[in-house]
């Protein structure tokens, strides 16, 4: 099964307004997004720490959406919302096992 994660670690104390602006993106963006899935998470062992799961069909897709000025406009405001800037994994899914 050919696809591609991109994972981006957060750190911030204004999430809501992260995942208040993600959605609006979302919402703005419609049948645009190349995104087949996107996840928040919060990591409980370290407070402030989040990580968002993107999935896409290949890495291919991943680059139009990075090389995306609408993309790059979103990261430039949820930059304003981050303590630091965010960390990126760029991952080729190998195997996906459904439980």
């Amino acid at each position: 099964m050919a696809g591609f994660v991109q994972i981006m670690e957060l750190k911030t104390s204004r999430i809501d307004e992260v995942e208040a602006m993600s959605k609006k993106m979302q919402e703005e963006r419609g049948d645009t997004l190349l995104a087949t899935k996107g996840t928040v998470t919060a990591d409980r062992d370290r407070p402030g720490y989040y990580l968002v799961i993107v999935e896409f069909d290949s890495y291919e897709e991943a680059m139009k959406n990075s090389n995306d000025p609408a993309t790059s406009k979103y990261a430039e405001q949820m930059g304003a919302l981050l303590e630091q800037p965010p960390k990126f994994y760029n991952l080729d899914v190998r195997l996906v096992m459904e439980m």
